[in-house]
């Protein structure tokens, strides 16, 4: 049996994580099995290197980023790697370069473009246990790139797929995917399983156990995904092809994002074209949007909102003004006191009136709904920022005790 295993920054924060990581590692190989294992930078490694980076620079160029970032990875896989040798087992230490992870040219957000397992194979054809930097790899002018945040959990996965591994685990701080953020909700439950939509949904929507670059890679080859804690043996959440049984689940979690801000353009003529033209300046510039509500047209007008990462508001609103006569807008608006919660459940597909309880649960709680989006197995709603506790609480608390689900199920037969 092969087994890929990647182990987060939190996993490997310190000398005796690491000499325990080691220790899992090797009784998975005293059981018999061959294993690679993708590590993260150790703690908050990556942050430090970015603020020193600041430090000398206010401008820097996107190669030398990855330049330096890449470092992190490589610190903990060669000491990861000694941790392993001090146990008596045969290791090697690679980069994502030497392992073979090649990438498109994009600097600090690369996406895998192949995965060449040639040396991979033979080092565990001699045996070894193969420590391997995630996050990075090497583009076709052998430059060193990064995947962005997360990138690892993508890093694991692909080559998960590429060994054809039996199963690819996920070691993080947490026990696994929940119903809810626990810190919020003291009673969110553990899910033993999640479909590939579902984990994919909720990562979009602001769930951070899981990257959703690696739920798209692990869902395209049908790579089983366990999502476990490195510091303890319990069992996590197996991500996996749902079963046609498991659909009853009318809602699988609730989901919260406070990374948001909304921005609304009023007044933009009610004619073709132009909002292609204005989503079209938005992504030259770079900027990724997320939800989007047009209102009813009144006057041959009407007003468009959307949602962007924090990050990204200002720049959004910079483009939004240069052309904000092109569209016929009076002006728009800027918020960034907002907050995303949705709820996911792969059941909504074929049970009627989840959007009505929503929407009541959110009543009942006295919360404001300022912008809804919906998916076939998803709904989210834009709410102040402060209210966001309140309202994961209360969608919790409609949706997780199975006598809701029941009465939704019961209503349609």
């Amino acid at each position: 049996m092969l087994v890929v295993q990647k182990y987060g920054g939190s996993s490997v924060a310190d000398p005796d994580r690491i000499r325990r990581v080691a220790s899992r590692v090797a009784d998975v190989r005293g059981a018999g099995h061959e294993v690679v294992v993708v590590v993260s930078a150790m703690g908050d490694t990556t942050d430090e290197l970015i603020s020193l980076m600041n430090e000398v620079t206010s401008c820097p160029r996107e190669r030398e980023v990855d330049m330096l970032l890449a470092t992190g990875e490589q610190v903990s896989i060669a000491l990861l790697a000694m941790a392993v040798h001090d146990l008596g087992l045969p290791v090697v230490s690679l980069t994502g370069a030497q392992v073979g992870i090649l990438t498109d040219d994009t600097h600090t957000r690369a996406r895998i473009v192949e995965v060449r397992t040639d040396r991979l194979q033979a080092e565990l054809g001699q045996g070894k246990v193969v420590v391997v930097a995630g996050f990075q790899g090497i583009n076709q002018a052998n430059d060193i790139t990064t995947l962005g945040r997360g990138g690892s959990d993508t890093s694991a996965v692909a080559l998960a797929a590429a060994l054809g591994a039996d199963l690819c685990e996920i070691y993080t701080d947490v026990d696994g995917v929940y119903t809810a953020d626990p810190r919020i909700v003291p009673n969110a439950r553990k899910l033993s399983h999640i479909s590939y939509d579902e984990m994919l949904e909720l990562a979009h929507l602001g769930a951070v156990v899981l990257h959703p670059r690696a739920v798209e890679c692990a869902k395209l080859h049908g790579m089983p995904v366990h999502v476990r804690s490195s510091f303890n043996l319990n069992l996590g959440t197996i991500v996996r092809e749902a079963e046609e049984t498991e659909r009853a689940n009318v809602v699988t979690g609730v989901a919260h994002d406070l990374n948001v801000a909304r921005v609304a353009i009023f007044d933009v003529y009610d004619r073709p074209g132009v909002a292609h033209h204005i989503f079209e300046e938005l992504a030259v510039a770079g900027v990724n949007v997320d939800m989007i509500v047009q209102s009813a047209m009144r006057d041959g007008v009407n007003d468009i909102a959307f949602t962007v990462a924090k990050s990204e508001a200002k720049k959004a609103a910079a483009v939004i003004d240069r052309i904000k006569e092109d569209v016929g807008s009076g002006g728009f608006a800027m918020d960034d006191d907002v907050a995303k919660v949705s709820v996911v459940g792969a059941g909504m597909i074929s049970s009627p009136g989840v959007a009505a309880h929503v929407f009541g649960a959110l009543a009942e709680a006295g919360i404001n709904i300022e912008m809804i989006s919906t998916s076939e197995i998803g709904i989210s709603c834009v709410v102040k920022a402060l209210e966001a506790r309140r309202a994961v609480l209360a969608l919790h608390e409609r949706f997780q005790p199975p006598t809701l689900a029941e009465d939704i199920l019961d209503r349609q037969s």
